[in-house]
């Protein structure tokens, strides 16, 4: 068996492998494509931190970590033909000697629900399950209605000169998320620079309250669906209905596009009822990943 870092070039393979894993489990079938793994790793070294096992030239199995704040987070799908080899190990070893290495001071992993012997794995090395993450859908079927905002509440589309504003009114809202860690203004910028709009129009929106940003909302659209990267209102202006304006407004762009599917991961224990909002739109949980945790250990 060979072992070597991802490239680019792999992310087609490791979705395939992602397909085939959710298939062999039962999971709702999934359009995962190497568009949406190369997004999972915009902030993962692969020449450093990823891993591709490969016998006779075949993928039988991926993995990478990236450090999120002071939590070092690694990933990892194995080819059903591949279980039972220890390839689970081998990613899961050097994911925590990563973390390690990095000074994370505890690991988060994934793994559907579905999986048992995923979970047989972490908590026989000492993780314990400790959220649980949606992924919810809809298949648009035509414009949608538009809410009427309060006097005074404005909805725009996101200009570059509004980026400052976008993001700090972005990480004010998600201070209340399950660990989350903002990255600095000017790494985030270098990331999502000329992401707002594209050669089709918009993709971020805000809504407006004078000289404040209330709610924001940063979207990507991807080959073959709408994506919903984030989206937050600031406490002040939550239960105003800003957030189904937002989701709306975004609809409205990706059937303009033609793309008639959109979708987006959301804490199942959302302090703001996330949730509940997302089902009030019309979408639905198509399926569910389970967070894992383990302190890292000297």
């Amino acid at each position: 068996m060979n072992v070597r870092a991802l490239t680019d070039t792999d992310a087609d393979t490791v979705a395939a492998l992602v397909r085939a894993e959710n298939a062999e489990l039962g999971r709702p079938e999934t359009r995962i494509d190497g568009e949406d793994v190369r997004t999972w790793w915009e902030r993962v070294d692969l020449g450093k931190d990823s891993w591709l096992f490969e016998d006779d030239g075949a993928a039988l199995a991926a993995g990478w970590f990236e450090l999120y704040g002071d939590i070092g987070v690694f990933v990892g799908v194995v080819a059903g033909r591949a279980k039972g080899r220890g390839i689970g190990s081998a990613i899961a070893d050097r994911g925590e000697a990563a973390a390690g290495e990095r000074g994370a001071v505890k690991i988060h992993t994934w793994a559907p629900p579905e999986d048992q012997a995923a979970a047989a794995l972490f908590l026989g090395r000492g993780y314990r399950e400790v959220r649980r993450f949606f992924h919810m859908a809809i298949e648009l079927d035509g414009p949608s209605p538009q809410p009427q905002l309060a006097d005074g509440l404005v909805l725009e589309e996101v200009r570059e000169e509004d980026a400052r504003a976008f993001y700090d009114a972005l990480t004010e809202a998600f201070r209340d998320h399950w660990e989350w860690h903002a990255l600095p203004y000017d790494e985030w910028w270098e990331m999502r620079r000329g992401q707002q709009a594209d050669a089709d129009g918009p993709l971020w929106f805000l809504v407006r309250d004078g000289s404040e940003l209330a709610a924001v909302v940063r979207n990507e659209a991807r080959s073959s669906e709408g994506y919903v990267g984030t989206m937050g209102v600031r406490r002040p202006w939550r239960g105003r209905g800003l957030g189904k304006a937002l989701l709306y407004r975004t609809f409205d762009e990706f059937w303009r596009r033609g793309l008639t599917r959109v979708t987006l991961g959301v804490d199942a224990e959302s302090p703001t009822g996330a949730t509940k909002l997302y089902e009030s739109v019309g979408m639905t949980v198509e399926s569910t990943m389970v967070t894992y945790e383990r302190a890292v250990t000297p």
